[in-house]
């Protein structure tokens, strides 16, 4: 959370932003009076305020959606998708207005906060054919005068809790398919940049949801506590850090909730030496350097194996030296500031920690100015070589622009060092061989693969998430899986009068 000092408290003042919680369909104040900054990354500059909920706001929110609950679940299938779809067909009108307001508080470049809404969009898209999604089966005479079906039904009030370098996309992956499966929901997003989602609470009312359907709690972990343990809360999902995704899912699961916790990530691109070096050299600079690396499907490990090392770090030291950095508002900007300027400050501290370590540090982003926002939260692209898998540089997530790169003899050595990690979220293979391709695809122990592409995150209707310690819970996120997660199956097996035998029956019923 970023502590706020008597200028920055000055500048909130002035600033006149309040933003606050939206709750049964309109803005909430709260009970709280903690506030926290909002900045814009690009120049350091205090934006407003955001309100953190205490308790009994996020119990506002709760009471809210278990009482529009028995209602929405209620109603059929095809009017919620009919619903679904002009909320759509909202955003599709509004998709610029919502990256800016993404660009403004996370920093991100425009475009890319573009393909953010793009890609949320691609989930609101699925949650529209909802009423193919909750079909059932069915067995006639499955036994003597007796048929068997399956329904999937709501679960009641759910909850999402999201983290602030996708503050679009990653609420999409869950309240579109949870609200057209016939929940409500209660997001508490990121308190760093909390204007698109209000922007989109502003939109689902507008697509005509009725009030209390989705609901939207601005806070820190007083919020997320508040969720973890209230009874009428049955599922969370999250996505976040590692620590925390551990402690969401321990706590929920001991209050009785199911839980999708999605962790952290170290992700690792292995390069052949067979690889087109050209192509993998601008797939690691778009995967490492993007969104300035605080992404949770980022490369962040390049893999050199043989003699694909000594082709691909003069090419990418040169690549990184011409990185482009400044206001994601710029259409020259290539990368954006950092998030907020504690974790800036964080990840100064890892580089500090690779070259004490004994990495080869080949470019330093750490001195960087750019002009004209010299107080905005900036970091240049940062590359080592020769890292090894005892650093702590290779080991922990730094969600930021730093690409390490280690060196390799062979291709079982890469899959062996990749599957050694405790993380497992995604990873890929540059290669000109298929059997490389087809054995990389088979032996790696990890959620979502590419091959010769940098950043595999699964479309809409195939699902998202890692392994290993990359995800706490059973099912992964959007996709069919979302379906299951956010309902309950209910089987139902029916005969009549006719069919019913005389007597009691003492045995277990079987097939007749």
């Amino acid at each position: 959370m970023n502590s706020v000092n008597t200028q920055e408290a000055r500048a909130i003042a002035e600033s006149g932003a309040n933003i606050v919680h939206h709750v049964n369909g309109t803005a909430f104040a709260g009970s709280s009076a903690r506030k926290q900054a909002v900045f814009n990354p690009a120049t350091g500059d205090v934006t407003g305020q955001v309100s953190l909920a205490a308790a009994a706001d996020v119990d506002a929110a709760v009471r809210a959606a278990k009482a529009t609950f028995p209602l929405w679940a209620d109603t059929p299938p095809i009017k919620r998708a009919r619903l679904m779809n002009r909320f759509l067909a909202l955003v599709n009108e509004n998709k610029d207005r919502l990256a800016r307001a993404i660009t403004l508080e996370h920093g991100k470049v425009f475009s890319d906060a573009q393909g953010e809404v793009e890609r949320a969009i691609d989930v609101i898209e699925f949650a529209c054919g909802m009423p193919q999604l909750l079909k059932g089966d069915y067995t006639e005479q499955v036994s003597t005068g007796i048929d068997n079906w399956t329904m999937r039904q709501p679960l009641g009030v759910v909850a999402g809790i999201t983290p602030f370098n996708f503050p679009m996309m990653v609420p999409a992956w869950m309240f579109p398919v949870a609200i057209a499966a016939g929940n409500t929901f209660v997001l508490k997003p990121s308190p760093i940049d909390p204007t698109p989602t209000l922007l989109t609470a502003e939109l689902m009312h507008a697509a005509g949801f009725p009030p209390g359907v989705f609901n939207v709690v601005q806070g820190d972990k007083e919020a997320v506590d508040a969720l973890l343990v209230h009874p009428d809360v049955q599922a969370i999902s999250f996505v976040g850090s590692t620590p925390v995704a551990n402690y969401i899912y321990e706590t929920g699961a001991r209050h009785g909730k199911r839980v999708q916790a999605l962790g952290g990530a170290k992700n690792h691109l292995i390069v052949m030496p067979d690889a087109d070096i050209d192509k993998a050299v601008d797939a690691l600079m778009g995967a490492a350097y993007g969104s300035a690396g605080e992404r949770c499907m980022a490369i962040s490990v390049a893999v050199l194996v043989g003699s694909a090392a000594e082709k691909v770090m003069p090419k990418l030291a040169a690549a990184v030296a011409k990185l482009r950095v400044g206001s994601g508002l710029s259409s020259e900007s290539e990368m954006g500031p950092i998030v907020t300027a504690q974790a800036r400050e964080r990840i100064r501290g890892y580089i500090d920690k690779g070259i004490a370590e004994g990495a080869t540090l080949v470019a330093d982003g750490r001195a960087i100015s750019v002009q004209g926002h010299e107080q905005g939260f900036y970091l240049g692209g940062t590359l080592f070589d020769h890292v090894k898998p005892t650093m702590s540089i290779y080991r922990e997530e730094i969600f930021g622009p730093v690409l390490c790169c280690v060196r390799v003899n062979t291709f079982d050595e890469a899959v062996q060092l990749v599957n050694a990690h405790e993380f497992a979220n995604g990873v890929s293979c540059f290669t000109s061989d298929g059997n490389v391709a087809r054995e990389f695809a088979r032996r790696i122990q990890v959620g979502m693969v590419g091959v010769n592409v940098p950043i595999p995150v699964p479309m809409a209707w195939h699902g998202f998430g890692g392994w290993k310690r990359s995800l706490f819970g059973d099912m992964h996120a959007y996709g069919e899986e979302g379906v299951r997660f956010y309902t309950k199956q209910k089987s139902i097996m029916q005969r009549w009068p006719d069919s019913i035998g005389k007597g009691a029956e003492f045995t277990m019923p079987v097939a007749k």
